[in-house]
């Protein structure tokens, strides 16, 4: 500690060149933390994705349904403990821009599925009775202002009612959750209410997947074909995975942006590296001769190897820690984009990833520099001066 006043020293004593340097390291970690973000909302809540939950769609494509008579077929398979369903409904508040994911779902087989959503239970009680009745993220609630009791028409772009008028729901409920990258943005609903209400043609008696929860995870895999053998060569044959597999394989049909954002991370910081790098080994050309002093006064190789390390270790410590802390700031805001990541944070592992990576840019920035300035010869130094 003692030496921190001369390493200071030595930074400051080309101000523009620290500053510069250490900005730049600011904004690549800025960069990364913001990369890592949507790195994380592209990935649509993988990570809390159960385990233990299989999603059986229909083979030939996940827009086609899957008669709602393959319920207590399921519930049959040997090694499921819980089945549940959902469709997509797709409606519109107010404006095609006000994008928000509802869902048609049975709400007591949901909210057992899903204890990551958390209602209180009052409302819960209350939306079970209520066949109008709805639920909702409290993120889209704090965006639209919706509180427990407000009426709520969407707009059917799928289904829609025989006079085409807005379907009403009665927001009964704001669910919350403390699991980390659970989506809180999403809206359900009774799906009785949309089965009673569509016509034969519309979709009625039809569910859009069907969610199951297995009693040993180590035998899902076993579980699924089970599930899938049952209905082949039927007129809707089924398609199972895992809950996890069915969301990473969804949000890789816009691209492999977790690849993209790992890539465009990992050449910002390679770029920086060699922007401190380069800047720790001017600073050691110009002090040379110091260098040469300090070892005439008894600092041995070692001990000027720690001091330049400790000087790029600091700039990257600077500009990396502030970089972070603002990405974690603005990340912290939410979703920028009104709706379209919803599950928009900071994983604990990248931030995590991101101080190593601070860490390793200060000692790889400084270390042939340190090496070189250990090295030098007090004579060598003195004739170069």
């Amino acid at each position: 500690m003692k030496y921190l006043p001369l390493i200071w020293r030595n930074l400051t004593r080309r101000k523009i060149r620290t500053l510069f340097t250490t900005l730049s390291i600011f904004i690549a970690f800025l960069l990364f933390g913001v990369l890592m973000a949507i790195k994380a909302a592209f990935g649509m809540g993988i990570e809390v994705a159960g385990a233990d939950r299989l999603m059986t769609i229909h083979k030939v494509s996940f827009i086609q349904p899957l008669p709602k008579s393959y319920q207590e077929r399921i519930r049959s398979v040997e090694g499921i403990t819980q089945i549940t369903h959902a469709n997509w409904f797709g409606g519109i508040y107010q404006d095609p821009n006000n994008f928000i994911a509802n869902f048609a779902v049975d709400p007591e087989s949901w909210l057992a599925m899903y204890p990551e959503f958390v209602v209180p239970e009052d409302q819960k009680k209350a939306w079970f009775a209520n066949r109008t009745g709805a639920i909702v993220g409290i993120d889209t609630a704090k965006r639209f202002g919706w509180k427990v009791g407000d009426r709520v028409p969407l707009q059917g772009t799928i289904y829609r009612k025989p006079d085409d008028s807005p379907w009403e729901f009665t927001i009964d409920g704001i669910y919350d959750s403390p699991v980390k990258g659970t989506d809180k943005t999403q809206f359900f609903f009774h799906y009785n209410y949309l089965n009673e209400t569509v016509s034969q043609s519309f979709g009625r008696d039809q569910v859009g997947w069907y969610i199951v929860k297995v009693e040993n995870p180590a035998e899902a895999d076993a579980v699924a074909k089970r599930m899938d053998v049952l209905f082949a060569n039927s007129p809707a044959e089924t398609k199972t995975a895992t809950e996890k597999a069915f969301v990473s394989d969804f949000a890789k049909q816009v691209g492999d942006i977790g690849a993209i954002m790992t890539a465009i991370a990992a050449v910002v910081i390679l770029f920086i590296l060699f922007v401190a790098g380069n800047a720790v080994a001017q600073s050691i050309r110009e002090r040379t001769n110091e260098l040469a002093i300090l070892k005439t006064l008894g600092f041995n190789d070692g001990r000027v190897l720690a001091m330049v390390l400790l000087e790029s270790s600091l700039v990257a410590v600077l500009g990396g820690g502030l970089g972070l802390l603002f990405a974690w700031i603005i990340i912290a805001q939410g979703d920028p984009t009104g709706g379209f990541l919803p599950i928009f944070y900071f994983p604990p592992k990248d931030l995590a990833l991101g101080i190593v990576l601070v860490l390793v840019l200060g000692l790889l920035s400084g270390m042939i520099p340190a090496l070189q300035a250990g090295r030098l010869k007090i004579v060598d130094a003195l004739r170069r001066s």
